[in-house]
């Protein structure tokens, strides 16, 4: 690993966070106003749920083979494969906590004059953080290891080694076990980050109390 680290590693890493950060702010991007149309809308959230998880069954190899013929062999079809997957456990977990706010409290706010929208991003975006957290947990976790598909098809993310290793005659995989090692690694400190950030932004929820 030290051998190979500036080389090979250390760019492979880059490559995978960059992969992953990408697809995942752009399907938040996309399934964060879809969320709030469909809860807006409740008719909507069902055809936006069903064309998302229709997504979601189509594997990634072939995925990436229906859309090589639009965007090529290049990011652009990773990403997009990267971000329709997203979009499947974003959008849900999204409305599900918008959804979460009890009758009464919405009540209560709606006695208190508050508008739609005061309603929306005082109360009912508040207390739909830890569902819109545990959705980014389980999308940056699926996107991670996901991304390393990748290197089917690009010289790029902590796959490719992996791909070369699994050529190679040698018995013993160095490049497996180092950049699975590398993965598993950034996914856990990815999940135990977004952990925190629901700890800070709804410590009620850390404590057990919603």
């Amino acid at each position: 690993m030290q051998s190979h680290w500036g080389d090979t590693l250390q760019p492979a890493l880059v490559q995978h966070i960059e992969l992953t950060a990408i697809a995942v702010v752009l399907g938040f991007a996309i399934a964060f106003p879809l969320a709030l149309l469909a809860h807006r809308y409740r008719k909507l959230e069902h055809p936006i749920g069903v064309f998302s998880a229709l997504l979601y069954t189509i594997p990634s190899l072939a995925l990436f083979q229906l859309l090589i013929p639009f965007t090529g062999l290049t990011w652009t079809t990773v990403e997009v494969a990267l971000v329709a997957y997203t979009l499947v456990i974003l959008f849900p977990n999204i409305v599900a906590g918008l959804h979460s706010a009890p009758d009464e409290v919405l009540e209560a706010a709606r006695g208190m004059g508050l508008t739609r929208m005061q309603t929306l991003t005082q109360v009912e975006l508040p207390l739909a953080i830890p569902a819109i957290v545990g959705g980014l947990r389980v999308a940056v976790v699926s996107t991670v290891a996901i991304a390393t598909i990748a290197a089917f098809l690009l010289p790029d993310g902590l796959g490719y080694p992996i791909v070369l290793a699994l050529k190679e005659p040698t018995p013993f995989k160095t490049e497996i076990y180092s950049a699975g090692a590398l993965a598993i690694s950034f996914a856990l400190l990815c999940d135990l980050a977004l952990v925190a950030l629901r700890r800070a932004l709804a410590p009620w929820a850390a404590r057990g109390l919603a």
